[in-house]
């Protein structure tokens, strides 16, 4: 990640869509020290600049007539492969939409009209409407009926988005559309009359011809791969079109060495968009071998390397972690895409290159994040969770992050918030600053992590200094998850120089009912299966407060956290926590502990 005093240099992208490197060095670093949006904008790398403003600049001329004529060509007269589409839908949702309910991003509009605009409706669900994903849906549903909606659906879309439109043609939307259309083809088009699929077929050329010329489009990350997902698509079942699986297979090998991290975690560092972007891969490999193509070897790496750390963050009931904008999602299509994958069963258990950690022991795991947020550029999911972790026991989640509902307006502020998560808040301030369009501006600049293992005990040892800015204290967590599976202790330590609220929360899944007890210094915990746990803590005030989740899309769920509050750090007069730093600047360190034990069946009887 570029740092703010560092010289960068900023490409300048050509017509044709490849970088001729240009130096601003000077000009870029003085507009990126600025406050707001455009400052961290220019924070994002070079060739995301350039690709944003050249996309920007040209995106006017898009909707006049000259540059309409332009992606007339010549037209396809048949799908040359029709890709099989492995992914099973939702057959309620399908039957929704034959009684003309659009379920989408949390929001159901009947019978919209127009359809394809319809006034006031959220720009998520406008966005899932275009991508036609819910054509899988209506396959569920099967049937002569379900078939000719969906017919009339896309005939429709045609006739009333045959030149750009946005948000109709905005690149990710237009990838994820041409990538269902394929991959829905033999459901809905293959036995429509002649003209029906000639408009089709003439209007994926289209649009592919356009998405060719504008990508990267300004994307980047996870949108970016299921751009280039409809571009190859394209590519490889329409003929005529091989240029296009050509450019769009030489992008992705490009963002492959840029997105996919050592360890093999996605530079995002989102549960959710790393199980995208494998998918997407997965299908993308699938169709090359369909094709008759060779798979680049950067694209069978990735998916080797992705699979592991997809393991890695998963808790025992199969589903995701929810880190960073992520969802549940449902563990027998992880298994399917696990399975897809065709990799060794390797499993990992420290991803330091994405900054995730898990510890697992008897039926026990616990699963952290410890890693530095996603730079500038790839943060649009990014939560300031720094150091928040999850625990579940067996096929029970029992401590939780909220977890997040896509494109919802009235949650992408609070499920992005510390305080949305299982950590520290200290001063009711965030660890990273949240920042306009879903992005952070001030995020700690070092997070540590340190792993010990002795005997099936596992210790991790993890600091950040996202609050050092505004209080000057940095933030220790210590995790001790004992042998057995059957102890997770932990101390949280605030070093600094003054004095400050500090509140731990533990968010608990809606299904785990907590009591606190009489004394006011335990809390048990009761999972909907299996045995308790019961919850101390020393060094803060213990209470149960309301909390939400929003771990499963479309759903929001009441449940409960535990808070721990410490009103200050310990008084100078006191003389308990004082250490000093290396120019003998006087510290307080604030100390507070707490253990998470099952209980045994004698305790809970």
């Amino acid at each position: 990640m570029m740092s703010k005093g560092q010289v960068g240099r900023l490409a300048v992208a050509s017509p044709d869509g490849e970088s001729t490197s240009s130096t601003f060095d000077f000009l870029r670093r003085t507009l990126a020290e600025g406050a707001g949006k455009f400052g961290h904008f220019l924070r994002r790398p070079g060739d995301q600049v350039a690709s944003a403003f050249w996309y920007a600049f040209k995106r006017p001329l898009f909707g006049l007539a000259p540059y309409r004529f332009s992606l007339f060509g010549p037209n396809a007269t048949a799908v040359r492969l029709s890709p099989t589409d492995p992914w099973p839908g939702n057959a309620d949702e399908g039957a929704e939409i034959l009684a003309g309910n659009f379920n989408f991003a949390g929001n159901t509009l009947r019978n919209p009209a127009p359809l394809w605009r319809p006034p006031g409706a959220p720009a998520g669900w406008v966005a899932d409407l275009h991508s036609f994903s819910w054509l899988r849906d209506l396959r569920a549903v099967g049937g002569d009926a379900a078939r000719r909606r969906a017919r009339d659906l896309v005939g429709s879309w045609l006739a009333a988005n045959d030149h750009y439109s946005a948000p109709a043609w905005q690149p990710v939307i237009l990838g994820q559309r041409l990538t269902n259309w394929l991959g829905q083809y033999e459901f809905f088009a293959a036995s429509a009359d002649v003209a029906f699929r000639h408009r089709l077929l003439e209007g994926m050329v289209q649009q592919a011809r356009h998405l060719s010329r504008v990508l990267p489009g300004g994307l980047a990350g996870c949108d970016l791969i299921m751009a280039l997902q409809g571009l190859i698509s394209v590519g490889a079942c329409i003929p005529g079109c091989e240029s296009w699986l050509e450019r769009g297979l030489a992008l992705l090998e490009r963002e492959l060495a840029k997105q996919i991290l050592a360890d093999g975690g996605h530079i995002e560092r989102s549960p959710s968009r790393h199980l995208k972007v494998l998918r997407a891969l997965i299908d993308i490999r699938a169709l090359l071998h369909a094709s008759g193509k060779p798979v680049p070897p950067s694209l069978a790496t990735a998916i080797e390397n992705m699979a592991p750390i997809l393991r890695l963050l998963r808790h025992g009931d199969g589903g995701l972690s929810l880190f960073n904008g992520s969802n549940e999602d449902t563990g027998w299509q992880i298994d399917m895409i696990l399975q897809r994958a065709d990799g060794a069963a390797r499993s990992l258990l420290n991803a330091p290159d994405s900054g995730f950690q898990r510890l697992q022991a008897g039926r026990s795991v616990v699963i952290v994040d410890a890693g530095r947020p996603p730079q500038p550029g790839y943060d649009r999911t990014a939560h300031a969770g720094t150091l928040g972790f999850e625990l579940s026991a067996g096929r029970e989640r029992l401590i939780v992050n909220c977890g997040a509902q896509a494109n919802h307006p009235n949650w992408q502020w609070v499920q992005r918030s510390t305080a949305a998560h299982t950590t520290a808040v200290l001063g009711d301030t965030n660890s990273s600053q949240l920042g306009p369009q879903a992005s952070l501006f001030k995020t700690p600049r070092n997070v540590a992590c340190r792993r010990e293992e002795v005997e099936g005990n596992t210790w991790l040892d993890m600091s950040h200094d996202g609050y050092r800015d505004a209080f000057g204290v940095v933030h220790h967590r210590r995790l001790f998850l004992s042998s057995t599976g059957d102890d997770l202790r932990g101390e949280d330590r605030f070093e600094g120089d003054g004095a400050h609220p500090v509140v731990l929360r533990f968010h608990l899944h809606p299904d785990v009912t907590a009591s606190l007890a009489a004394s006011g210094d335990n809390v048990l915990l009761r999972p909907a299966k299996g045995a308790g746990w019961q919850f101390r803590a020393r060094g803060g005030t213990l209470s149960l407060e309301q909390s939400v989740y929003l771990g499963r899309a479309g759903e929001v769920r009441r449940c409960e956290q535990i808070v721990v509050t410490s009103d200050a750090f310990p008084r100078d007069a006191a003389g308990d926590g004082l250490t000093e730093d290396a120019d003998g600047t006087a510290l307080r360190d604030l100390q507070i502990k707490w253990a998470i034990k099952r209980m045994t069946a004698a305790k809970t009887g």
